[in-house]
This record gives C-alpha cells, sequence and structure tokens, in this order.
C-alpha cells in the first residue's frame, strides 16, 4: 500500500469531518479552505446546498481593506473572519457549524475560527 500524500490525508479527515458536520437553515456551516495562495471561507445551507456568505482574501472587499490581493498570514486570515461575520449578521446568521475541511484546527484556523466568535458567530 502506497504512502498517502499531505492532500489525500486531508482529503480523508474532510470526508470523515463531512459525515458528521450538516449546515441546516437555523445553523448553516461555515466552512474554510485554505490554497498555497489564499484563504476561503463560505456559509453554506446544506438542504437547499446554496451559499449564504462567502468572503475570501481574493475578494474586492478584502484587497480594499489589506491593500493586497492574496494572502494568508494569521493577520490576512482575520481579516477575512472580520468581512465574513459582517456579511453574516447583516444576512442575520449569528450561529453556525464550524467545517475546519480536514485542515488541523491550529495556525490560520484556530485563527480564523477564534476571531468569528470575537465578532459575534456562535459556534
Amino acid at each position: 500500500m502506497a504512502k498517502l500524500s499531505r492532500h489525500e490525508k486531508r482529503e480523508r479527515r474532510h470526508k470523515r469531518i463531512r459525515k458528521k458536520v450538516f449546515g441546516t437553515p437555523e445553523r448553516p456551516r461555515l466552512c474554510v479552505y485554505r490554497s498555497l495562495n489564499a484563504f476561503y471561507a463560505q456559509v453554506i445551507d446544506d438542504t437547499t446546498g446554496r451559499t449564504l456568505v462567502s468572503a475570501s482574501s481574493i475578494d474586492p472587499d478584502f484587497v480594499q481593506l489589506a491593500g493586497k490581493r492574496g494572502g494568508k498570514s494569521i493577520e490576512d486570515v482575520q481579516k477575512v473572519a472580520e468581512i465574513l461575520v459582517k456579511k453574516a449578521l447583516e444576512k442575520g446568521i449569528k450561529k453556525v457549524v464550524f467545517d475546519r475541511g480536514g485542515f488541523l484546527y491550529h495556525g490560520k484556523i484556530k485563527a480564523f475560527a477564534d476571531k468569528c466568535r470575537e465578532l459575534g458567530l456562535e459556534f
């Protein structure tokens, strides 16, 4: 049996998490993704399959706030959290289920989650 790559391990963790985590209209799923160049987050209602709110480090809102396109430092991730929470609260979303996307809960993922909680989202 061949050794699994880092990406394959993350995908396995993500599938395992998604068996348990499901977004409803009352409590949608907050999903995050880290690429090599950017950080993405979206709030999803899984019953209808719709994205309710999204934010990333390549959105025009982020570029205006940070003065640069892309980036995934902890500071950049926290700015993405600010944008996402602001949009979510405008739509009346206060409670979410956190989906870490198979990424380990430390570093940028933890900083993002902590910032969202601090700004008013309930996990």
